[in-house]
């Protein structure tokens, strides 16, 4: 078997994705800049929207599910008046109201779309049904019946409203939330419809928006010796977990795979925590009793 061509960098880079440009053509321009083995990305953005794309290089690619698990911060605006087949701009209008919400209105309406809910995703997401996406059975005329999905939303607020057609919102959830689908159900709660015109993530994680790098500027610092510098470390990834100090012999055993000794400062017994060795970490696993018990393991 062919081996993958590129370099062996590990790392977390934020990219701030453009409007246009899909989540897999921002890590595949990633890839190419830092010329690296291996890349992936931590939540799917809609092509037409912005903001914080976390790209992870190399071993950072393992700590992926702990950004993706965490919450994420929504800034985005809706129109009311109209539903769309993709609810979103780019979809074709299907129904149409005068109806138009005032503040009080809104801001009664926004409790019941957080804490668990369950969400329907838009007929054009990337739910998989029989094994094909929705999108692409969307594109072929076929009407889902799609399950809906829990979805945790820490906080819904209504930040301004630009005229009477328009409202902002800013939105926390967790994974696998749809933000169009909330405008397009939001809007029904309303009876006035409603879709998605701008949609930018404001951060996910522990990555934020402020600290995202533009396409431009991975062009101009393609494959220089620049570039690496935009790395942020992959432990940035692990964030959320408590951390754990490895010994010198624990670290090597974690390493190849065994239960290695740790001093635990934070970590309860049983729980999920990443074992550090001179500031770099070494796995990813359950702590008990003076001991991580690996999932994951970095290499060194």
């Amino acid at each position: 078997m062919a081996r993958r061509k590129g370099r062996d960098i590990s790392g977390w880079l934020v990219v701030d994705k453009p409007a246009g440009m899909t989540s897999t053509a921002v890590v595949n321009k990633v890839r190419w800049a830092f010329d690296a083995k291996k890349a992936g990305h931590a939540g799917t953005l809609d092509p037409a929207a912005t903001g914080v794309l976390a790209v992870a290089l190399g071993e950072a690619t393992k700590t992926v599910p702990f950004v993706t698990d965490a919450l994420k911060a929504y800034r985005f605006t809706v129109r009311w008046g109209e539903a769309t087949t993709t609810d979103d701009a780019e979809g074709t209008v299907t129904e149409t109201s005068a109806l138009r919400p005032d503040r009080a209105a809104i801001e009664a309406a926004l409790p019941a779309f957080t804490g668990e809910i369950e969400q329907v995703p838009p007929q054009f997401s990337a739910v998989k049904v029989e094994g094909e996406r929705a999108y692409d059975l969307a594109r072929e005329g076929e009407r889902l019946d799609l399950a809906a999905r829990p979805l945790w939303v820490e906080s819904l607020a209504l930040v301004a409203q630009p005229d009477a057609d328009q409202a902002e919102f800013e939105m926390v959830c967790g994974k696998g939330g749809y933000v169009r689908a909330i405008a397009r159900d939001l809007g029904r709660a309303l009876g006035c419809l409603g879709h998605v015109t701008a949609l930018r993530r404001v951060w996910s994680g522990p990555f934020d928006a402020a600290d995202g790098v533009d396409i431009d500027t991975l062009d101009r610092l393609a494959k220089t010796p620049e570039i690496d510098a935009l790395l942020k470390p992959l432990e940035v990834g692990l964030a959320d977990l408590p951390e754990v100090k490895a010994t010198a012999e624990g670290a090597a055993r974690l390493r190849n795979g065994n239960p290695g000794a740790v001093f635990a400062a934070d970590a309860e017994f049983g729980e999920e925590a990443w074992a550090s060795f001179e500031g770099r970490a070494v796995a990813v696993g359950t702590y008990m009793a003076g001991m991580l018990h690996p999932a994951r393991v970095f290499a060194a």
